[in-house]
């Protein structure tokens, strides 16, 4: 290739490049929109709202949290898919939402196809909690209960974290379980404490008061590594389940088509924000750890999530309605 040539060549990579940079500088120019799929105050609404601050301050403009709750998530997601795709309308993904292709049989959206994944926020670990008068001490002797007589565990719904991280214990321990499903999650736990059902995985923020009082016993947490709220918990990895780990999470992702300059831009402050000490310390205390990933690896991620929720409702008998 001769100079000239060569020249030239770099003139067209440039000027390709022109549009895409020149909508990456001038974005954002107005205040962006999280959308989360549940009530003001719950746990999703209270890390969209401590996230959505800290990225308005990197990013330069105001993240106004919009709640629009109903029908577990669907409502949101139906109305982030049909946005505008230019990067000002998000949608605070859960990991509960992969498991919704499984659950209904006519979703007005698809999560791969309608979405545009932008970054990871938070893994929000669970904790395998048992009645303190279980006479079990660890995990291992939990399994060795499980094969001999039936775990009943419990869970906040039919499909959700909860539910589907029992039934990966169950798969991967080969114990004998009955699930049990209750209304919520504070239903739930009053269950396990008044002995009720033996065990169940629940939130760390919503346990850790009550497994430092005694009223709850802690076995392990669910993801690959211990947690900075219960660092005296160990792993079900490392407690012999190799391999287990589920854990509940959020993410940020975009209506498809939104330009992958603006998606970038926004990953790089998602990153940033994050990766902030005081919001670090502030997703700590309610049992979550920050952790931003690529858009490529948050597409992977969440296609990896909706097939094992596919596989796991399977096996649990779980029919799409």
């Amino acid at each position: 290739m001769t100079g000239r040539r060569f020249v030239r060549l770099l003139s067209m990579v440039a000027a390709s490049l022109l549009p895409a940079l020149a909508v990456a500088q001038a974005f954002p120019n107005a205040p962006l929109r999280l959308v989360v799929g549940y009530p003001p105050g719950g746990g999703t609404d209270t890390t969209a709202r401590v996230v959505a601050q800290k990225l308005g301050e990197t990013l330069g403009q105001q993240v106004v949290v919009e709640n629009k709750p109903g029908a577990t998530g669907i409502i949101a997601a139906q109305y982030v898919a049909k946005a505008k795709p230019d990067g000002y309308t998000l949608l605070m993904l859960t990991a509960n939402d992969t498991a919704l292709p499984a659950l209904n049989a006519q979703l007005p959206f698809d999560l791969v196809r309608d979405f545009t994944p932008v970054s990871l926020l938070t893994i929000g670990p669970m904790v395998l909690v048992v009645n303190p008068t279980l006479p079990v001490a660890n995990i291992q002797e939990l399994i060795t209960m499980g094969r001999t007589r039936t775990l009943t565990f419990g869970s906040s719904g039919i499909g959700g974290a909860p539910h589907l991280a029992g039934e990966l214990f169950g798969s991967m321990a080969k114990t004998k379980q009955l699930h049990v499903p209750y209304k919520g999650g504070g239903d739930l736990v009053t269950a396990v404490m008044s002995g009720q059902i033996d065990m169940c995985f629940t939130s760390v923020a919503s346990a850790v008061g009550l497994i430092e009082s005694g009223k709850l016993k802690a076995l392990a947490v669910s993801s690959a590594k211990r947690v900075p709220a219960l660092p005296g918990v160990p792993s079900l990895d490392e407690s012999g389940l190799t391999g287990y780990n589920y854990s509940s999470w959020y993410g940020i992702v975009a209506p498809a088509g939104v330009p992958a300059a603006i998606v970038a831009h926004l990953q790089e402050h998602i990153a940033r924000a994050i990766a902030n000490a005081e919001i670090g310390n502030s997703l700590n205390k309610q049992g979550f750890v920050p952790q931003s990933n690529t858009p490529a690896q948050f597409a992977a991620m969440i296609e990896r999530e909706i097939a094992l929720n596919a596989s796991l409702a399977k096996q649990a008998g779980v029919q799409p309605q």
